[in-house]
Formats: C-alpha cells, sequence, structure tokens
C-alpha cells in the first residue's frame, strides 16, 4: 500500500467548501482523508510525508485550453514537454486542442493522443499531466461539414472545437449545438467574424495606426459571441466561450446568462494584463489570436471574472518557435506561451489585488473548469484521484523564460516579478 501524507497545509477545496488548515492522506493514488490531523500510527506507515506548513494545498490545478503540437508540429512542443510544462506550472490536467497536423478529426485520432499520452518510458509515464483531447467541430477545420462527433465522444473527446478559426456557416454551428443538448457536451468556439479580419495582425486602434498595421475590431469578436450565444438559447446546447477579450464579449456572455443560456466562458492571463499598446515594446511576443485590446477591454474582463461572468481561467498556451516569432509582425504565428507563468499571475493580479478571492481563483482552476468538460478532476473528494498542487502563495521570484520545459520561449513576461508560484504538483498520488 502507497500512502502519502501532506501535513498542516491551508487546504483549499472551492467544490467541497474546503477552506482550513488540515492534512491530506493520500492511499495508492486516491484522496483517502481529508481534515483534522491524522494520528501517529498512520503517520509511522506513511511512504512519505510533504510538511505543508505555510503553504497552500489545492486540488491539481486544470487548464482547459492548451496547444501540444503533436501530432505534425513536434519542432514546437510534444505532449511530453507541454505536459512537462504543466506540471512545472501547477497544472495536473490539460485540454488539448485540435488544430494539429493531421486535424484531430477523427475517433482513431482520439484514441492516438490517448496512446501518446499514456505512452511508457521504462515503468514511468512520460507525460507529467492527464491530458484529455476535444476534436475538431468541422473536417480538416474546414468549415464545410461535420466530424463524427459522436464516435469521437465514445473515443473520449470531452468536446469539440475549431479553435484557431471560427466556424462561419451558422446551419453547422446549429447543428453542432443541437448534438450538444442531446449528448452533453461543450461546443467550445473561437470567436471571429473572418471577413472583417481579413490580414489583421493586431487589435484595431490608437497602436494599429500608429505602426500601421492591418487591426482586427473588436465587433469582430463581438458578433460571433452573440450568434453563438443565439444557436445555444434555440437549441438548448452548451457554448463555451474561448480567450474572451473584448469589452462586448463580456457584456454579452453576461447576457446570455441572465436569459438562462448554457454558456460558459474563459479568459487568459494576457487578455486581463496586457494591452494592445505591448506590441510596441515586445513585437511579435505580443501578437495574439484575438489580440491584445485597450485598457478598457483589460478592466471589463477582470470584471466579467470578479462577478462570474467568466467561469474559468484558461491560458491558450501557444508554443512557437523562435525563428518563427522572428519573422516580424506580419509573417509570425499567433500567440504564446503560458503554462508556466499563469498561476503565479493569477495570484499577483487578481488575489493580491483583491479582484478574487483566493478560494474563488482556485475554483476557476479546479473544479469548474473540470465541470464545463466532464470531467472527474480539480476536487479533493475521499475517494476521488490525487491530483494535488502545492503553493507557496508569498513567494517571489522573476520569470526566467529559458528555464521553461517547454520546448517553445515565446512569452511576453520574461523577466516579470510575480508572487505566488507552484512547489509540488501531484498527479494520481505521484509528485511529478
Amino acid at each position: 500500500m502507497n500512502r502519502m501524507l501532506i501535513r498542516n497545509g491551508h487546504v483549499v477545496d472551492p467544490a467541497n467548501n474546503v477552506n482550513e488548515i488540515g492534512d491530506i492522506l493520500i492511499v495508492d493514488g486516491k484522496i483517502a482523508h481529508v481534515g483534522a490531523p491524522v494520528d501517529s500510527n498512520i503517520t509511522q506507515e506513511t511512504n512519505k510525508v510533504i510538511d505543508a506548513s505555510d503553504l497552500t494545498v489545492t486540488p491539481g490545478l486544470i487548464d482547459i485550453h492548451v496547444h501540444l503540437r503533436e501530432p505534425g508540429y513536434e519542432h514546437k512542443e510534444t505532449i511530453a514537454t507541454g505536459t512537462a510544462a504543466a506540471a512545472a506550472g501547477g497544472f495536473t490536467t490539460v485540454v488539448c486542442m485540435a488544430n494539429t497536423s493531421p486535424v484531430i478529426d477523427t475517433p482513431e485520432k482520439i484514441r492516438n493522443i490517448y496512446e501518446i499520452a499514456n505512452r511508457k518510458l521504462g515503468k514511468e509515464i512520460s507525460t507529467k499531466a492527464n491530458v484529455y483531447p476535444v476534436s475538431s467541430i468541422t473536417k480538416a477545420l474546414a468549415g464545410e461539414e461535420l466530424t463524427d462527433i459522436r464516435g469521437m465522444l465514445n473515443a473520449g473527446a470531452v468536446g469539440i472545437s475549431d479553435d484557431g478559426v471560427t466556424v462561419m456557416n451558422s446551419s453547422l454551428m446549429r447543428d453542432a449545438l443541437t448534438l450538444s443538448a442531446e449528448l452533453d457536451f461543450p461546443v467550445m468556439v473561437h470567436c471571429e467574424e473572418h471577413n472583417l479580419n481579413v490580414d489583421a495582425v493586431m487589435n484595431l486602434g490608437e497602436t494599429s495606426r500608429k505602426l500601421k498595421l492591418i487591426g482586427s475590431s473588436n465587433a469582430a469578436e463581438d458578433i460571433i459571441v452573440a450568434r453563438d450565444i443565439l444557436l445555444a438559447e434555440m437549441t438548448g446546447g452548451h457554448i463555451h466561450i474561448l480567450h474572451v477579450s473584448t469589452e462586448g464579449a463580456v457584456d454579452l456572455v453576461r447576457w446570455g446568462k441572465q436569459r438562462g443560456v448554457k454558456v460558459t466562458a474563459e479568459a487568459c492571463p494576457h487578455h486581463w494584463i496586457l494591452t494592445d499598446e505591448e506590441v510596441e515594446k515586445q513585437g511579435t511576443n505580443a501578437k495574439m489570436h484575438p489580440p491584445l485590446r485597450t485598457e478598457r477591454d483589460v478592466n471589463a474582463v477582470l470584471e466579467g471574472l470578479r462577478d462570474g461572468t467568466i467561469d474559468a481561467i484558461a491560458t491558450d498556451h501557444a508554443p512557437h518557435t523562435p525563428d518563427e516569432k522572428a519573422l516580424g509582425m506580419v509573417d509570425a504565428p499567433n500567440g504564446i506561451i503560458g503554462l508556466e507563468t499563469c498561476l503565479p499571475l493569477v495570484m499577483t493580479y487578481l488575489v493580491e489585488t483583491g479582484i478574487l478571492s483566493l478560494k474563488d481563483a482556485v475554483a476557476k482552476l479546479t473544479h469548474i473548469p473540470a465541470d464545463i468538460v466532464g470531467i472527474d478532476r480539480g476536487r479533493l473528494s475521499v475517494g476521488a484521484v490525487a491530483d494535488v498542487t502545492i503553493i507557496n502563495t508569498q513567494k517571489t521570484a522573476k520569470v526566467n523564460i529559458d528555464t521553461s520545459r517547454s520546448k517553445s520561449r515565446n512569452s511576453p513576461f520574461n523577466d516579470w516579478q510575480l508572487k505566488g508560484f507552484p512547489v509540488k504538483t501531484i498527479r494520481e498520488g505521484i509528485e511529478m
């Protein structure tokens, strides 16, 4: 029998309304006890004891929006390196997007992701975090024909998404959401009216005009958010809005919730910290999709997080090589890495500032994202899989992107002084 004891930690488990000093006993990879100190006999029978005094102990963090790049783009990231970055950032579970090469658009390709994620090196599983794939909504992300959604759900897909592009055909989105209502899964949508964004490389505004770059308007995002909320209302399906970035999108999600629509939303740290002015300072490390917006949009996203309009925090971890990011604003790919900086950014810019309580921040990183994609994670319930993150909320450090476990280095947060870092990540009772 394998026993691990985490002693005297500040246990924060929002799903079970736990917010107190206590012990956690893990037996054979499952939670066996949470709460009052265990007796000395159990301590003596324990293989490993972790002293969590002055530390915070939470369910393992969950990121439902990650690009692991495998198969097809292994020069940017692999499932092994991406999950190593996840574990370093305190994440025990990631949900990977379908825009690989080939696109994850058949049941066989879903099964292949699970096979790679569970591949063993010797006696150890090579991946450092649980991996759950989503399938694409349309075949080859072409926006013309729905995939075999039933087959891919049966193969283990936890949702469907054409992330990176929008399904512009409203009848296809209606049909996908009709299936969502029947089979109970999230349709995870990238919201962008492509006809308004031709050749855009950043937000449309003062900075884009100053830099003489083509900009993307807020309206391009807001139009599709509105459409997809209305289609979810019409069908009863579950629409999940990926990487909300505009004031209008926040208002629309709030409106949809008030109408009783099954709509959830996520926001990424870069959209509630940075503005489009960062493009002038950092160039392509501030190029992302949707783009960085204005201070007004940043404040709206922060308010959406505070009042619960935005349900979850995700990273949209999007690794690219230095050579790719060196191509300049017009030609460089969109996106930044985020798995290792997310938690300290949450602690520094949401918890320390009082926008979110520690409990609410942990909820948006654990059981709420788990519930969105319907996985049995994000809780420290007795009998649950022992995925645990231990955090030093007082630790301050500078981000050093050169030490990242990711294959890529594309981050705008290098050298930032942050507070609140993970110190141990435990997956299924094993320290990663």
